[in-house]
């Protein structure tokens, strides 16, 4: 009976491992085909993309969204609103525990900004391409990163369409107190200084991987409280230099 039960635990323990290699292999259980291009992926998906989708219209890449194949890590609509702020921008309903890009023109004497459409098409492309990578890439593409030890496990510069530089890399997590055997997790670092590659670094917890439309590779980023393209200042600059144009609605 003993030798019978030992059996049996180890087939378990076989049956388990070739579940979690399934899993792993290539990320396989979080891929999913989406069965229309990118642009139809985030409409479809109005909760969290439907600002997002509105977003790439604007900036005049509904064409690149459509057909071009890339990689995309899809911010969501949450990220938008943190990083605009109220819309009905006063003295009496800012939000003191964050600021946000009408916070920010208010106190400087600008105007507001009420639809999405006065922000510059030229400044929307620029932070949507802080997201695009060039190549379809799954997660079993990149290397392993360990973010408290980047000497060993380094993960991966890569250029983003506006030249930016971010690292991409997975993070391998414990399990039973065994490192690097647990899930993993794509992880996409924003580095705002190339020439300080190692400082200051933005990082972004990926939700759900491997999605793929008809053209590119979606990998939707968890929201943690990010602004969209990682710095605030750095976006309002861009908006404060360019200005606002009237809105069409």
């Amino acid at each position: 009976m003993k030798k019978l039960i030992i059996a049996c635990a180890a087939l378990l323990l076989v049956l388990n491992a070739c579940k979690r290699d399934e899993y792993y292999i290539d990320g396989g259980k979080a891929k999913a085909e989406f069965d229309g291009n990118m642009m139809q992926y985030l409409q479809a998906k109005k909760v969290p993309f439907d600002t997002v989708a509105q977003i790439v219209k604007l900036a005049g890449m509904e064409q690149q969204f459509s057909s071009e194949n890339f990689t995309f890590f899809a911010f969501d609509d949450d990220v938008v609103r943190k990083t605009i702020g109220n819309i009905h921008t006063n003295e009496t309903d800012r939000n003191p525990k964050f600021e946000s890009l009408n916070q920010l023109l208010y106190e400087s004497g600008r105007d507001t900004v009420k639809t999405l459409d006065q922000i510059s098409p030229a400044i929307w492309r620029k932070y949507l391409q802080r997201y695009m990578f060039k190549g379809v890439n799954m997660l079993k593409d990149y290397p392993q990163i360990d973010l408290n030890l980047r000497s060993i496990y380094p993960g991966a510069l890569h250029y983003d369409y506006n030249n930016d530089v971010a690292n991409i890399g997975v993070v391998f997590y414990d399990a039973n107190g065994i490192k690097y055997i647990g899930y993993r997790q794509l992880v996409l670092s924003y580095i705002p200084d190339v020439s300080k590659p190692n400082d200051n670094w933005y990082p972004n917890y990926v939700a759900s991987s491997d999605i793929k439309p008809t053209n590119g590779m979606v990998h939707t980023l968890r929201y943690q409280g990010s602004y969209l393209g990682f710095n605030l200042y750095e976006f309002f600059n861009d908006v404060y230099n360019t200005g606002l144009t009237p809105s069409n609605k």
